[in-house]
């Protein structure tokens, strides 16, 4: 039984009785395990990206002073901290640091312990420091830049003010510690007196102790307790929004049912 005034169906204008492709393909209803399409759930009125809404222009790209300032800020005062704790360093350095005893013998100056190590003494210490203030910076940088995910400037700051908070504390301790002019030292004294040399470091590479420990110490910090981001879905576990309007269930309900 036909309605009155009922359009012929295209489909069976030539009598024959086929049926719509779309009907035996299902293509009306997506596969439940397609990948989602980009496009479905777009908002029809969303401006496109980069546009201005009021002017309708797109959007000036943001200048890179403007972008590295934030990061310039935050590697500048890394630096300035380390320098302080240089500071530190040096004062520390004079004074634990073993000093080397000189005895006058006429017009002649000599160890009055031949066979000591304090000159060694005096390496190991400025590197025991210089590795408890690359402990301590680092941990103290972990902690402040961790909710912004640390950054470039962070282990930059950190490698740049090791090494002159270092070279530094060097230059401080031997400031700080007995006078240079040997020959002073020894006229003040007189023959058979006892003084102390200058302290100094024998082996330059310890003013890399700070910035190595450091970058370790943030790099093992950054892979076990940084920051991550959480991993999307994977694209057939989730159906996309046209399968979920058209009734298609969910990979939950095909587990339940």
């Amino acid at each position: 039984m036909t309605v009155p005034n009922t359009p012929p169906d295209p489909a069976r204008a030539d009598g024959s009785d086929a049926v719509p492709a779309d009907s035996v393909t299902g293509d009306s209803v997506p596969a439940p395990y397609a990948a989602p399409d980009p496009y479905a759930a777009r908002d029809p009125y969303a401006l496109p990206p980069g546009l201005d809404l009021v002017a309708g222009k797109p959007k000036p790209a943001e200048p890179l002073a403007q972008r590295l300032l934030p990061e310039l800020r935050i590697g500048a005062a890394t630096v300035l901290a380390c320098l302080v704790l240089g500071v530190v360093m040096g004062v520390l350095w004079a004074w634990l640091a073993p000093k080397v005893p000189l005895v006058v013998d006429g017009n002649k100056i000599l160890y009055a312990d031949p066979e000591g190590e304090q000159r060694a003494g005096a390496d190991s210490v400025f590197v025991l420091i210089g590795l408890g203030m690359g402990i301590l910076t680092a941990l103290g940088a972990f902690l402040v830049s961790r909710k912004r995910g640390g950054g470039i400037s962070v282990a930059v700051g950190l490698a740049v003010g090791g090494l002159l908070a270092s070279v530094g504390a060097w230059g401080l301790g031997r400031w700080l510690g007995p006078g240079r002019d040997l020959v002073a030292e020894a006229r003040r004294v007189g023959n058979g007196g006892h003084f102390q040399a200058d302290i100094d470091l024998g082996a330059y590479g310890a003013v890399l102790a700070w910035p190595m420990a450091a970058m370790v110490l943030l790099l093992a910090l950054s892979a076990a307790f940084g920051k991550r981001e959480e991993d999307p879905p994977p694209y057939w576990g989730v159906p996309g929004p046209a399968a979920v309007d058209a009734g298609v269930p969910s990979a939950e309900e095909r587990r339940e049912g």
